[in-house]
């Protein structure tokens, strides 16, 4: 294959699973052609670590936190203007599970024709377990065997836990909005993804490891729905926050009354709270007016 593929990397004062990150990345049986890493705190540590990579490597510190998404923003227009053919997105907490996961989705994508293609997410305790629960219908499936046969979920991926893009699909749908900085930045990327038209879609082949996310969605309804309540009020400001911009933008709105009835069930009924509700109502009339200060401001 003569195109060549990018990694990047957006890191935060995490530079033990960095290394364990790149150590996988370079690792692969099919080498990324250059490595981006985006450090949000411009740590030397990591510069040299950086430094200190096998394959061509590209050290962006950054002295304000640009969150995830301006981070891969950043990193993803680096990539495009180095000449990338393909960019593969990685968090500094997750990594590839093996060393033919790059080879994997290159194969997948060329098959299938695909403008995008993620692999499987799935906990870094337990391969078998999915990292973050994945909604078909209204089923909520968990485990790697409940996706069913074949080697592709059509219109389903994951963005920036090991994600493969086109630069050609780059510039059609853009880069993450920084203004969401962290939490929500991923959806709203896939939603402009999902209006292209392009095709993209999950190998079913490949799997990337990651801390589990599972725990932030609580059920209601007996199992039926759930419902997202981090235990950290900083990522609940910012998903709150930022969910309310998302469900206000075309393609999302059709999921507004769902989530009216699920966030009410959730505070009123099972936490018999109402005022977190009216915080959550709070939060989220900020991020539809568009008003992206940080906590605090």
């Amino acid at each position: 294959m003569t195109e060549t593929v990018h990694a990047v990397v957006v890191t935060h004062r995490r530079p033990e699973s960095l290394a364990r990150s790149l150590d996988a990345l370079c690792a692969q049986t099919r080498r990324p052609d250059g490595l981006i890493v985006v450090d949000n705190d411009d740590d030397p540590l990591v510069r040299d670590l950086v430094a200190g990579q096998p394959i061509p490597s590209t050290y962006l510190g950054s002295r304000r936190n640009l969150g995830g998404a301006g981070g891969f923003a950043l990193g993803m227009l680096h990539a495009l203007a180095a000449g990338a053919d393909w960019v593969w997105l990685a968090d500094d907490d997750g990594r590839p599970l093996d060393h033919s996961v790059l080879g994997v989705l290159l194969d997948c994508a060329e098959r299938h024709g695909l403008a995008e293609v993620s692999p499987m997410v799935c906990d870094i305790d337990d391969p078998a377990r999915l990292a973050f629960p994945l909604r078909r219908g209204l089923a909520w499936r968990r485990r790697v065997d409940e996706l069913g046969d074949g080697d592709l979920l059509p219109g389903i991926a994951s963005l920036f836990n090991g994600a493969l893009f086109r630069a050609s699909t780059i510039e059609a749908v853009g880069v993450p909005d920084l203004r969401l900085f962290v939490r929500g930045d991923e959806v709203e990327l896939h939603r402009r993804l999902v209006r292209s038209g392009l095709p993209f879609g999950t190998c079913l082949e490949a799997t990337y490891v990651h801390p589990c996310g599972s725990d932030e969605f609580k059920p209601i309804l007996g199992g039926r729905m759930h419902t997202q309540y981090p235990d950290d009020a900083t990522k609940r400001f910012f998903t709150y926050r930022n969910r309310g911009y998302l469900l206000a933008q075309p393609g999302l709105r059709k999921l507004l009354p769902q989530e009216w009835v699920r966030f009410g069930w959730y505070f009123l009924v099972s936490q018999r709270d109402p005022a977190a509700l009216r915080e959550w109502i709070r939060l989220r009339r900020l991020g539809r007016e568009e008003k992206f200060g940080r906590p605090g401001t």
